[in-house]
């Protein structure tokens, strides 16, 4: 078992108090105090507030990248790409639901370098899914439905995973994967 470091333990602690209540609603005395230590103790492991909101939404637009472009690269068909991209985002939500609060409701308080290395992260990403989605169509082995719609359907289903899935007790990671491929790509009829 692998033991955090004391630094990851903030970090962590951070992510639950960003989720429930905002990252600007959240001071670090609230971290302090979830964590039932100084909040002078803090600083000895991280800068400031912003080191963790950045710490945070920068490894988790990182993971999304990475595998992104894995996914991109693969030879895989377009059916087997959009499976991938389920399958990452599920992924991602069930190791760290708290963490991707952040990504979705706070990435507008990074500052300027971290806000426009985000926003450029994102920003591939969604073409990235567009044009798998867009060659899926021209190729026939995707149904040729209005690409933005397509897009749009989509990652919002999967960027708000994280709301929803911490809520359910009777559905395991295998059942997600497996109906969410099943309702995304095949549909409800």
């Amino acid at each position: 078992m692998k033991v955090e470091s004391r630094k990851q333990e903030i970090i962590n602690a951070a992510s639950i108090l960003f989720k429930e209540k905002g990252y600007s609603a959240v001071t670090m005395r609230d971290l302090a105090k979830a964590m039932g230590i100084k909040a002078a103790s803090l600083y000895n492991h991280i800068q400031s507030k912003q080191e963790i909101l950045s710490t945070i939404i920068i490894s988790l637009a990182e993971e999304f990248t990475t595998g992104m472009n894995q996914i991109v690269n693969s030879q895989n068909n377009t059916i087997q790409k959009l499976e991938n991209i389920i399958d990452l985002h599920i992924d991602v939500t069930l190791r760290n639901a708290d963490g991707l609060a952040s990504l979705n409701n706070d990435w507008m308080h990074l500052e300027e370098e971290n806000l426009q290395y985000f926003e450029k992260m994102r920003k591939d990403y969604e073409e990235s899914f567009r044009e798998i989605v867009t060659k899926g169509a021209e190729k026939g082995e995707i149904k040729s439905y209005n690409i933005e719609i397509m897009v749009f359907s989509t990652l919002s289903t999967l960027r708000t995973l994280y709301l929803w899935y911490p809520k359910q007790k009777n559905i395991d990671a295998e059942l997600l994967k497996h109906d969410m491929v099943s309702v995304l790509l095949k549909g409800v009829v």
